[in-house]
C-alpha cells in the first residue's frame, strides 16, 4: 500500500453512477489526490440488504455500474482495494438457493452454517447469551428447506446474510475463487470484511477467537501468494486491535475517529498520546467510513467478565456520544441503535463532519491529526466533501447507516469542492502525499495534557503539527519545498477562526 492517502467510496454514490464515471472525476476533479481508491462492494447486487455487502455473486461485477474491464482500467491510473465478505453470502445466491430447494441433499448444503453444526447437542442459555453479534437478539434464521427440513441458520448480521462455514471445503474454495478474480482483475489491496465472526466455537463468544486468527493468519497468507495486501475489518476491544495487527499487512485504527471527538470534547489530548504509545504502526487511519463512528473500540472489553477497561472510562464514552447527538442537533441519535433499522449496538451513525457540530476549523484540524497518525489514511467520499447527515436518506430507508452514505450527483460534487473546508482539506492531502517528511521517522513531543506535538522528520525535511485543545491554537509547520506551492492558503483561512464547539456537559 503506497504511503498516500486513501479514498473509499461507492461506485456509485460520488459523482456518476458507474466505474467510468468515477475514474473521469477522479482524473478531472481530484488528480494526485489519492495513492489508492477503496470500492466498497460493486458486486452483484450493489443494492442488497446491506449496500452490497451481501452479494448474490461475489465474483460478477453489477452490471448497472460496470464490468471487470473497467476496474481493470481504474487500476492502471490508481492502486484499488477491493472487499472479501468472509463472514456471509446473500439468501438470494444461486448457492443458498439450492440449499433451501433441495435440502441436505444438495450439494452446497456443506457451506453453510447451521445451528447444529456448532451445537450438535443443543445449547445452554449460558452459552447462547455469551455470543457476541453486533446486533441485539441471538444470530439466527429459521428456514424449512424442500422436503420440509427446518434448519437454524446463522445469520450474524441480518436474515438475508446467510453465514457461510469457512472451515469446510467448499467454502474455502469459494473464497479462494473470489481471491482469484480479484488478483486476475487489477486488485491489489483486499479488505477482509466481518472476518472477526467466520470461526464459532461452543463454548466462546464466537468472535475473535483462537481459531479466528488462525484463520485470518492463513487466508492472509493466500492472499499475498496473489500479490494482494491484506486489511483486517473489525470493531472490537483495542487490545484485540492490537493482536490482530501482528497477523495481518494492515488493521483499522478505528479508535482514532472517537478519541479525536473526545479530545475536542474535553479539551485534552491525554488518551491520544496514551493510544499513540501503544497502538500498531502498521495502521490504516479513518475518521469516518460507510459504517458509523465506532465506541466499542475505545469503551471497557464488551463481553469479558472481568471488566477490562477502556481507553476511556465508561462514563466519558456516554458523555461522548451524548456531546455528538447534540453538536448534530439531534440527527445523529434518529439513525441510531433502536431509532433506525440495521441496528448497531457499538457505533454512532453521523458524519464526521456533524459530529464536530459543523465547526470547519475543528474539522480541518482533526483531519491533520489523523495525517499525521502514523499509517495509511484513508479518507470517505463523504468526509472528503465534509458533508452533513442525509436526513431525507435516512427517513427514506429507515437505515441508521444511510444518514452518512449520501448520493452525490456531479454537480454536487463541482459545488462541494469549492468550499473552503474541503479546499483546506486537499491542501492537507497534497502535504501529506508529498511532504517527504512523511516517509520518516515519528515523533511525539512531551507536553501538556491539553496539548498534542506531533513531528516527522526525514533528513533535512520535517513536518510539525501543534494543537493546544484548551486555549484553540494550533501550529502546522514544515519544509518549504517546491511541490507543495501554493501552501496551505484554505487551510490556514479556516482555521485562523475561532471554534465554535462546546465543551462536553
Amino acid at each position: 500500500m503506497k504511503n498516500q492517502v486513501q479514498l473509499i467510496t461507492y461506485v456509485d454514490r460520488f459523482g456518476g453512477r458507474t466505474l467510468r464515471e468515477l475514474q473521469s472525476l477522479l482524473a478531472s476533479r481530484f488528480p494526485h489526490c489519492f495513492g489508492s481508491v477503496h470500492l466498497l462492494p460493486f458486486f452483484d447486487p450493489i443494492d442488497g440488504a446491506d449496500a452490497g455487502f451481501d452479494p448474490v455473486d461475489h465474483t460478477r461485477v453489477d452490471p448497472r455500474i460496470g464490468e471487470w474491464a473497467d476496474v481493470r482500467a481504474l487500476s492502471h491510473a490508481v492502486d484499488v482495494m477491493a472487499d472479501v465478505i468472509v463472514n456471509h453470502i446473500s439468501s438470494e445466491s444461486p448457492q443458498f438457493r439450492d440449499y433451501l430447494e433441495h435440502g441436505s441433499e444438495s450439494s452446497w448444503a456443506p457451506m453453510f452454517l447451521t445451528y447444529d453444526k456448532v451445537f450438535p447437542q443443543g445449547a445452554t442459555e449460558r452459552e447462547l447469551l455469551g455470543i457476541w453479534r453486533p446486533r441485539p437478539g441471538l444470530p439466527f434464521a429459521h428456514v424449512t428447506l424442500g422436503g420440509g427440513q427446518h434448519r437454524l441458520m446463522w445469520t450474524t448480521f441480518t436474515p438475508r446474510q446467510i453465514d457461510i462455514d469457512v472451515e469446510s471445503t467448499l467454502a474455502q474454495d469459494y473464497l479462494s475463487g473470489i481471491l482469484r478474480t480479484l488478483s486476475a482483475n487489477g486488485v491489489t489491496q483486499v479488505r477482509l470484511d466481518a472476518v472477526g465472526y467466520a470461526i464459532k466455537r461452543r463454548g466462546s463468544s464466537c468472535f475473535m477467537t483462537d481459531e479466528t486468527f488462525a484463520f485470518i493468519g492463513q487466508f492472509a497468507a493466500q492472499a499475498r501468494s496473489l500479490g494482494m495486501d491484506v486489511l483486517v475489518e473489525v470493531h472490537s476491544y483495542y487490545r484485540q486491535q492490537v493482536e490482530i495487527a501482528r497477523h495481518v499487512d494492515r488493521v483499522y485504527d478505528f479508535a482514532l475517529p472517537p478519541l479525536v471527538l473526545h479530545a475536542f470534547a474535553f479539551k485534552t489530548a491525554r488518551r491520544l498520546k496514551h493510544w499513540l504509545a501503544i497502538r500498531p504502526t502498521n495502521a490504516v487511519t479513518v475518521l469516518d467510513t460507510h459504517d458509523g463512528i465506532g465506541v466499542i473500540d475505545i469503551g471497557s472489553h464488551a463481553h469479558d467478565r472481568a471488566g477490562l477497561p477502556g481507553l476511556v472510562s465508561d462514563q466519558e464514552l456516554e458523555q461522548l456520544v451524548e456531546w455528538i447527538h447534540a453538536n448534530s442537533q439531534g440527527t445523529s441519535r434518529e439513525a441510531t441503535g433502536a431509532a433506525a433499522s440495521n441496528l448497531d449496538l457499538y457505533q454512532v451513525n453521523c458524519t464526521f463532519f456533524d459530529a464536530l457540530g459543523r465547526d470547519e476549523r475543528a474539522y480541518l484540524l482533526a483531519r491533520a491529526i489523523q495525517f499525521f497518525f502514523p499509517g495509511t489514511p484513508q479518507v470517505y467520499y463523504v468526509g472528503l466533501l465534509a458533508g452533513s447527515n442525509d436526513m431525507t436518506l435516512l427517513r427514506k430507508t429507515g437505515v441508521g447507516r444511510d444518514i452518512n452514505r449520501h448520493y452525490y450527483s456531479a454537480e454536487e460534487v463541482d459545488h462541494e469542492i469549492e468550499r473552503p473546508v474541503v479546499r483546506g482539506l486537499l491542501e492537507l492531502i497534497n502535504l501529506r502525499n508529498t511532504h517527504p517528511a512523511f516517509g520518516g521517522t515519528f515523533a511525539v513531543e512531551e507536553t501538556p495534557d491539553a496539548e498534542l506535538a506531533m513531528k516527522w522528520r526525514c533528513g533535512p525535511h520535517w513536518a510539525k503539527l501543534r494543537i493546544d485543545l484548551a486555549l484553540g491554537v494550533h501550529e502546522l509547520t514544515y519544509t518549504g519545498i517546491p511541490e507543495l506551492a501554493p501552501r496551505l492558503r484554505a487551510f490556514e483561512a479556516v482555521c485562523s477562526r475561532p471554534t465554535r464547539l462546546p465543551e462536553v456537559q
